[in-house]
C-alpha cells in the first residue's frame, strides 16, 4: 500500500483516478490545483505523484520545477494529453521520473506507479537495489525515462506511440502480437478498430530499430524477432 497524490484538474479522470487506486489498496489524495498540489506536495506525506500537465493556478511543469528545487524527491508521474518529444523531454529533464500520455491504458499506468514506487523503495534500502532502467532485446535497448531506442549504439527519438509499441514489443520478444492487442496496449480506449495506424506506426518504428527486427505474420499482426 502506496500514499499516491493525484493532481488532475479534469474531474472524470481525476474520479477514475482515485477509484482505481483505491481498488488496487493505494491510499489516494486528489487535487485539482496546481498551488494547492504544490503546497501538499511539500509536505512529505506522499510515496508519489501522478501529475497533470495542464492545471489552473500552476501548471504541472512549474508545480515538478518547485518539488525539485525546494529538495523533494518524490517520484512523480506526468499523465498529460501533451505527447511531443518535446514535451516528454521538458518533464524529464526538470525531474520527472516517467511520464504517460493521455489517452492512457490504466493497466500501462499503475504498472508504472507499480515501477516507481518499488524503485523509489530499492534505492532506500541502499546500495545493491533495483537499478533496471531499460529494456533489451534483439540489439535494442528502450531506455524508459528518455524514451528513446538505442540500436547498436546509435539512440533514436520516439513519439509517444512509437515508444508504446516497442514496450509491448520488447516486453513480448518472439511473441506475435494482433493489431488488436497493440491498438489496445498503444492507443488505449481511444481507437477505431477498423483503422491501420498500427500498420503505419509500425513502419515508422521499424525505420528506426530496423525493418528485420519487426516480421508481419500475416492475418494476425507483427512478431519482435530477437
Amino acid at each position: 500500500m502506496a500514499r499516491i497524490l493525484i493532481v488532475e484538474d479534469e474531474q472524470r479522470i481525476a474520479s477514475f483516478l482515485d477509484k482505481g487506486m483505491r481498488a488496487e489498496g493505494h491510499l489516494t489524495t486528489v487535487v485539482g490545483d496546481g498551488r494547492e498540489a504544490l503546497d501538499v506536495a511539500l509536505r512529505g506525506e506522499h510515496d508519489l505523484v501522478v501529475l497533470d500537465i495542464g492545471l489552473p493556478g500552476l501548471d504541472g511543469f512549474a508545480v515538478l520545477d518547485q518539488l525539485r528545487s525546494q529538495g523533494s524527491k518524490v517520484p512523480v508521474i506526468v499523465l498529460t494529453a501533451r505527447d511531443s518529444v518535446t514535451d516528454t523531454v521538458s518533464a524529464l529533464e526538470g525531474g520527472a521520473d516517467d511520464y504517460v500520455p493521455k489517452p492512457f491504458r490504466f493497466a500501462e499506468l499503475l504498472a508504472r506507479v507499480r515501477l516507481r514506487l518499488r524503485q523509489a523503495a530499492e534505492a532506500a534500502s541502499g546500495p545493491g537495489g533495483w537499478q533496471d532502467d531499460a529494456l533489451e532485446a534483439g540489439g535494442v535497448r528502450l531506455d524508459l525515462r528518455t524514451r528513446r531506442a538505442s540500436v547498436g549504439g546509435v539512440e533514436h527519438d520516439l513519439s509517444a506511440r512509437e515508444f508504446a509499441l516497442a514496450e509491448i514489443f520488447l516486453l513480448n520478444p518472439g511473441q506475435v502480437l494482433s493489431r488488436e492487442q497493440l491498438l489496445d496496449h498503444a492507443w488505449g480506449y481511444d481507437f477505431d478498430p477498423g483503422s491501420n495506424v498500427v500498420d503505419v506506426y509500425v513502419g515508422y518504428l521499424r525505420k528506426k530499430v530496423g525493418a528485420d527486427r519487426i516480421a508481419t505474420v500475416r492475418g494476425v499482426g507483427y512478431r519482435f524477432v530477437p
